[in-house]
């Protein structure tokens, strides 16, 4: 996907009457090509992905790749805050957990199969292709997306309700999903609704999922015109829908689908319960057969389009002269990794690291995600540990000095605005906690 854009990027165009229009063009796809190089380099550099070229590729494709610590507790928050808006949404929607693999026999997709027992298949002679393809179908197939458990659970669902609609089963987990490069299968962390609704109501409730979703992706986005939706063209729809709308994200090298919603009719319902209307059938006196809306999202990807979104490299000057650039990750509250980073100024070293490990444990037990930078032994400037905080994507930081022994005072630096302030020891944690709250609730 960059590869394709990055060829598009350097192909030299024609000397023609519209070449300045097309060095502007070609201009803004080189700095947006640096943004992503720079975010990247970040993402690896403050250990939100694995190193490895390989590792940043699947990222950078939205596939799941290997996070490393502030990359699993911003994935955590995301689907943390899915979960609450699809199942607080309404009353009707409950979770659900299905296996990722299946033993069914018609079950097509990907295969679990021992390298080794496979080895040794093909290296007897007296094995034929079509024994091959029954040891082949024998092994279980893994999920390619999540619909497959929500219709299996439909009916004892069903019956949870009543027998009553509309209702909605929500489950996230790991999929398994073609690389369009390399044709093999690679993880993808997926989210699902999947919304039984009557036939005569499906196209508003997908209407009304659409509108939803796209408020939910802006309300934690920097930039929210970044995120649109857009209907599916009639020749792009799939075999068993009616109609489709996709969230997408404008990413540099162009708009890409954070979540698909379909009308899937009533078709894949029947043939998963073999057809058999009557344990189908909800009650509105018509005996008719639930449709389906579907609501399937990629959360890799949403996690690359919210650092993407949040990612901002400023100018500010220091001193009289001195230029610099500082990067950081404006995510959104709710959403960063670190709420607050606990550091130590100048003073008794004994003393000031013990009213920062009773902060720090303050901050634990109210909830509040705390970065103990007062352990690490190497000597920092606050300048450097502002930076570096900036771009772990902190929210505040706390510097505990010889003046909060005396008075209880403390400096509060934020991250969007850089100001420091001075506030009570007894006062931080209400603080943040309104904060996030606030932040949260707008």
């Amino acid at each position: 996907m960059l590869t394709r854009w990055v060829g598009r990027v350097h192909l030299k165009s024609a000397v023609s009457s519209t070449q300045c229009s097309r060095r502007r063009c070609c201009t803004a796809r080189t700095e947006g090509l640096d943004q992503v190089r720079a975010l990247l380099q970040l993402c690896t550099d403050r250990h939100f992905i694995a190193h490895g070229e390989s590792n940043r590729e699947l990222f950078l494709c939205g596939c799941s790749c290997s996070y490393g610590p502030l990359g699993v507790e911003l994935r955590s928050n995301v689907l943390q805050q899915w979960w609450r808006a699809v199942t607080g949404s309404t009353a009707q929607v409950w979770g659900i957990q299905t296996l990722s693999s299946s033993q069914q026999r018609d079950a097509c997709g990907p295969r679990l199969v021992e390298f080794e027992h496979l080895q040794q298949m093909l290296m007897q002679s007296d094995v034929s292709r079509e024994q091959l393809v029954q040891e082949l179908q024998r092994s279980p197939s893994v999920r390619r997306n999540l619909l497959q458990g929500a219709l299996q659970q439909f009916v004892p669902s069903l019956e949870l309700v009543n027998r009553r609609l509309p209702f909605g089963l929500a489950e996230t987990g790991l999929c398994f999903q073609p690389s369009e490069r390399s044709g093999c299968s690679a993880e993808v962390t997926q989210t699902s609704l999947v919304w039984f609704c009557s036939p005569r109501s499906s196209s508003q409730w997908l209407d009304h999922w659409a509108r939803q979703r796209l408020k939910w992706w802006r309300k934690f986005a920097l930039s929210p015109s970044d995120f649109s939706s857009s209907e599916v063209p009639e020749g792009e729809l799939e075999e068993a829908a009616s109609r489709g709308v996709k969230i997408l994200y404008n990413f540099p090298w162009g708009p890409e689908s954070l979540e698909t919603l379909w009308c899937r009719g009533d078709a894949e319902l029947l043939h998963t319960h073999g057809a058999v209307r009557s344990k189908l059938q909800y009650r509105d006196g018509r005996k008719s057969v639930p449709h389906v809306v579907s609501v399937g999202g990629n959360i890799d990807r949403g996690m690359m389009a919210f650092l993407s979104n949040s990612f901002q490299q400023l100018k500010s000057e220091e001193g009289k002269k001195k230029l610099q650039q500082r990067k950081v990750l404006k995510l959104h509250p709710v959403l960063a990794p670190v709420k607050v980073a606990v550091d130590i100024g100048r003073g008794p070293t004994v003393e000031l690291r013990q009213v920062c490990d009773g902060l720090l444990q303050e901050f634990l037990e109210a909830n509040i995600s705390a970065w103990p930078g007062y352990r690490e032994t190497l000597s920092t400037s606050m300048e450097q540990l502002n930076a570096k905080y900036d771009e772990m994507g902190v929210l505040f930081t706390v510097v505990i000095s010889e003046n909060t022994l005396e008075s209880g005072l403390l400096q509060v630096r934020s991250r969007d605005t850089t100001i420091r302030e001075t506030m009570h020891i007894s006062e931080i944690k209400n603080f943040l906690s309104r904060y996030i709250s606030a932040a949260n609730n707008f």
